[in-house]
């Protein structure tokens, strides 16, 4: 009988195993998707924009977007890419001598 009450011991904790291995997985997805599009009012606080300048840059094609019932969602990594495209270094200062 003992070793029944063991067995059924070590089985609850595989089961427990299991669940928390499948709940990390199925978090971890939903975590990459929402590191991966963000929406349109994300879009504007970060780049403090307004929603016109949003729209003319979605109208313009210069920021790909994929549109759901209305709502626009945008690439992380376009936004990035957008940004290192226009960056502009810094320039050297004139030297008054």
């Amino acid at each position: 009988m003992t070793e029944v009450i063991e067995l059924l011991h070590r089985l609850m904790a595989d089961m427990r195993f299991i669940k928390t291995y499948l709940h990390s997985i199925n978090k971890s997805k939903i975590e990459q998707f929402q590191d991966t599009w963000i929406d349109g009012q994300d879009v504007m606080i970060a780049l403090h924009i307004s929603k016109r300048t949003l729209q003319n840059l979605r109208d313009t094609g210069v920021l790909p977007y994929s549109r759901i019932n209305g709502k626009f969602y945008y690439r992380v990594e376009d936004i990035e890419s957008l940004l290192e495209n226009n960056y502009s270094p810094k320039r050297k200062e004139a030297s008054w001598n």
